[in-house]
């Protein structure tokens, strides 16, 4: 499920994101009982724990005793909604990394803090980047790992780039993670089932296996593939051990490109 940010009416949904303006706020009549950041984050937690899928804005007004209605005085749509969502779900992130030891420990502090603040909200992964949510809270987000890879004194076209190419790779890894633990509650299948089905039938249906595959079998043979802890489910377990081999690959890739300046 793809979601992309945006599609509710342009200046309201800035206006929220800015708090330039106070929808349902210093109207005449008894003091509300609602107010916008109350009902993003009665969202953001309808998110959390049960999945965009369940947000609505019937599920959050069910929440706060309201009905649907009651809440359009303070945001729109489900659209202006799931932007507000975002951004404020973004506010929990550090935004300064000390950079006493240099851009390095710093980069692999923030890269970690994204990559569980992915895990914990995997509603997030499906916000689509194809359209930012053009909110404060990204844009401190994207200024604060601007911030922290200035110091490798990378002219602003590279940098630019080494910062995209970062925020792809946390992201990527982090929705691994997601959907391995998404998996089962949706299709009741666990992971040792789903692998142990099919993999059983490989040899049955691709005898050549070997031949056809020579890398990945060697792959295999050298172990490559065995998991460092069986407490943990293989796939999730597989994307935290790749984000954390990758971002090291990633990172001496970045040192690399500074000694070729």
């Amino acid at each position: 499920m793809v979601v992309f940010a945006g599609q509710g009416d342009a200046r309201r949904s800035m206006a929220l994101l800015w708090r330039t303006t106070r929808s349902g706020e210093g109207r005449p009549g008894p003091k509300p009982g609602l107010s916008v950041d109350l009902i993003v984050d009665t969202a953001v937690a309808i998110a959390d724990a049960e999945g965009m899928a369940a947000l609505s804005m019937r599920a959050v007004g069910e929440r706060l005793g309201r009905t649907a209605m009651a809440l359009y005085t303070y945001v729109p749509s489900k659209s202006e909604l799931v932007d507000l969502m975002y951004d404020r779900a973004l506010a929990e992130l550090s935004t300064r990394h000390d950079l006493t030891g240099g851009w390095r420990p710093a980069v692999t502090a923030w890269a970690q803090e994204t990559w569980e603040f992915y895990v914990r909200h995997p509603w997030v992964l499906q916000v689509s980047q194809a359209r930012p949510v053009l909110g404060p809270n990204e844009y401190v987000m994207i200024e604060e790992a601007l911030r922290i890879l200035r110091e490798t004194g990378l002219k602003a076209g590279t940098l630019r780039y080494v910062v995209g190419t970062l925020f792809y790779f946390v992201r990527g890894a982090a929705q691994t993670v997601a959907e391995s633990r998404q998996a089962p509650v949706e299709t009741g299948v666990s992971d040792e089932e789903w692998w142990h089905a099919r993999s059983a039938l490989l040899e049955e249906v691709a005898p050549d296996f070997a031949e056809r595959f020579p890398t990945l079998t060697w792959l295999d043979g050298e172990g490559a593939y065995q998991s460092q802890d069986e407490t943990v489910p293989y796939l999730e377990q597989e994307g935290r051990d790749t984000f954390a081999a990758g971002l090291v690959i990633l990172l001496d890739g970045i040192e690399a490109t500074v000694s070729r300046r």
